[in-house]
């Protein structure tokens, strides 16, 4: 029984130290690393199109072009272009009276955000409209001014593809999105601004993402999945095409206020990385391997690390375990606490030195003390979703009128 206890026990912490040294070393690479200052005098020449799908946003979609416009950058430099797509509201005609292009598409079978932007771009291309870069933008978003100024300046040292800061628009008081919040910044910030120093891949959210217009050429999209911005982020890796992240320039995201609204987003989320992980961890670590690529083989990481939450809650557990069953006399487990406690405090550091890092605001600290509501919503969602089975749809978030 001793035997078996220890092997157990071994199996799972093997995997969680790593992570959690994993998960730690890029929360320290952050916190030494100084972001860049920009010349806004520096010459604007690149034509932009900027990408807006939208499926029935007609309650945020007003707020994300007044931000769109709002852009310090030469207007006649840059389009916005709304990607109305399957709506059964007033999506596209409240968009054209914002003044910015409408593509309206139908298409019932082909649904989702991928088959939209592979739609608009095929028909920007098909009308042999130029532009330097594309930039795509959830319809549910804010921009910094500073945007298309910092992806112009990447774009001019070489950047094929860039990320850009993808946060959440703060609500203090609702637990649910400062949730949100604190996990955005972990993992689209802070971690993606530790790869910067071992010159990885950021990876891309699907919010704030830059392509360049010859990337595209080459590489058109072909990414559909619930997830098709992760797939991508893959698949460009697989290519030795690296994400470039630009953390001074934001996206901001408003998050449900309500968990029941949020609900559909992070099954998504959640869901929609395990047919990827199946799909490209075996060609990851064999590209990785055969390459001798860096950059590859810290994104297969980075794809199957599970959710953070997921990774404290076992360790957590385990340590406590451990704990009262060295301290009820198995002495010989005295060891194997000390281990899942340096676990703990690894992904402690992660958290509390990640929100140092990215120079977080009290409010995101306070929400830290909402985690075991966060976490039991969770364990709740993840059991309706077995109950009720996978459909394997794409279904929209819920959107709430924009304050």
């Amino acid at each position: 029984m001793k035997t078996l206890i220890i092997v157990l026990d071994f199996v799972l912490l093997a995997p969680t130290l790593f992570y959690s040294l994993y998960l730690a070393f890029l929360t320290l690479l952050a916190l030494l690393r100084n972001l860049r200052t920009f010349n806004n005098n520096n010459a604007k020449i690149r034509r932009f199109a900027i990408l807006v799908p939208a499926h029935n946003e007609e309650l945020v979609i007003d707020k994300t072009i007044s931000s769109l416009k709002n852009i310090d950058y030469p207007q006649d430099l840059y389009d916005i272009i709304v990607i109305a797509d399957n709506c059964s509201d007033n999506t596209a005609p409240l968009s054209a009276q914002k003044g910015v292009n409408v593509m309206e598409r139908s298409d019932k079978t082909r649904l989702g955000k991928g088959y939209a932007l592979r739609w608009c771009l095929d028909q920007i291309a098909s009308k042999r409209k130029a532009y330097d870069a594309f930039v795509v933008i959830d319809a549910d978003s804010v921009v910094s001014s500073n945007f298309l100024s910092v992806m112009d300046a990447y774009l001019e040292e070489g950047a094929e593809c860039i990320q850009c800061s993808d946060l959440v628009v703060p609500q203090p008081g609702t637990w649910s999105p400062e949730m949100t919040r604190v996990a955005f910044i972990l993992h689209n910030y802070v971690r993606p601004l530790g790869k910067l120093s071992i010159g990885c891949s950021a990876g891309l959210n699907g919010n704030g993402m830059c392509f360049s217009g010859r990337l595209v050429e080459t590489m058109p999209w072909n990414t559909y999945s619930r997830v098709e911005d992760l797939e991508r982020y893959l698949s460009l890796a697989l290519d030795g095409i690296k994400v470039q992240f630009a953390p001074e320039a934001v996206v901001y995201a408003i998050m449900p206020s309500t968990p029941k609204n949020a609900e559909s987003q992070r099954r998504r989320w959640e869901i929609g990385r395990f047919p990827i992980i199946a799909k490209y961890a075996g060609p990851m670590i064999t590209a990785a391997l055969r390459k001798r690529s860096i950059m590859i083989f810290e994104a297969f990481i980075d794809l199957i690390t599970p959710a953070f939450l997921n990774l404290s809650e076992i360790t957590i557990a385990s340590f406590v375990l451990n704990l009262a069953a060295f301290a009820s006399g198995a002495s010989w487990l005295a060891g194997l606490s000390l281990v899942w406690g340096s676990a703990l405090l690894l992904q402690s550091f992660h958290v509390f030195g990640g929100l140092r890092a990215a120079h977080a605001d009290s409010d995101a600290y306070k929400a830290l003390l909402n985690t075991p509501k966060y976490a039991l919503w969770k364990l709740r969602l993840y059991f309706k979703t077995i109950l009720k089975g996978d459909d394997k749809a794409w279904i929209r978030t819920a959107r709430e009128e924009s304050k």
